[in-house]
């Protein structure tokens, strides 16, 4: 096993522009990496937190099954309950198209439900938003405009299991 070298504190600021660059250049596990030297140096650095959990929805599309349970994990290390709430909408909205995009079986109902926990998320993040933002709004308005023009996501039809009659 190879030790990892520690990242200098004074290196965070133009380590997170690579993060952002990274990100940009579809790079999302450079990304990924570059946020874990950070939160090395510095735990509690939020925007390494928000970058990683951006980093690791970005790979989603890759069979995500295990990504959304570490994306889940860095939200509680958010300070604000603004940007969990917010960020847990990101998760779910994102887990929701990785799901469309795989076009599997059943995965209609299944991505309508992350569709809707992320609508749900964006409605509480709305709620306590700070005055100006509304960026709730409009990826909850993004949710909405996409489930209105895809009906085929819908919540899954309940079987009706009707009683056998004995004569």
């Amino acid at each position: 096993m190879l030790n990892l070298k520690p990242l200098s504190p004074e290196c965070i600021p133009g380590a997170l522009a690579r993060v952002e660059r990274y990100r940009l250049l579809n790079e999302p596990e450079q990304a990924e990496s570059i946020c874990q030297d950070i939160l090395r140096c510095d735990p509690g650095n939020q925007q390494a937190l928000i970058a990683l959990l951006l980093a690791i929805t970005d790979q989603f599309e890759s069979g995500s099954g295990a990504r959304v349970s570490e994306a889940r994990d860095v939200i509680p290390r958010l300070r604000d309950p603004y940007l969990q709430f917010y960020y847990a909408g990101i998760t779910s909205e994102r887990r929701a198209r990785a799901l469309v995009n795989q076009a599997g079986p059943g995965t209609g109902s299944i991505a309508y439900g992350w569709f809707r926990d992320a609508m749900d998320q964006y409605e509480r993040a709305e709620a306590i938003r700070p005055a100006g933002n509304d960026d709730a709004i409009l990826r909850w308005n993004t949710c909405a405009r996409f489930l209105n023009r895809n009906p085929h996501l819908a919540p899954r039809a309940e079987e009706r299991l009707e009683p056998i009659l004995l004569e």
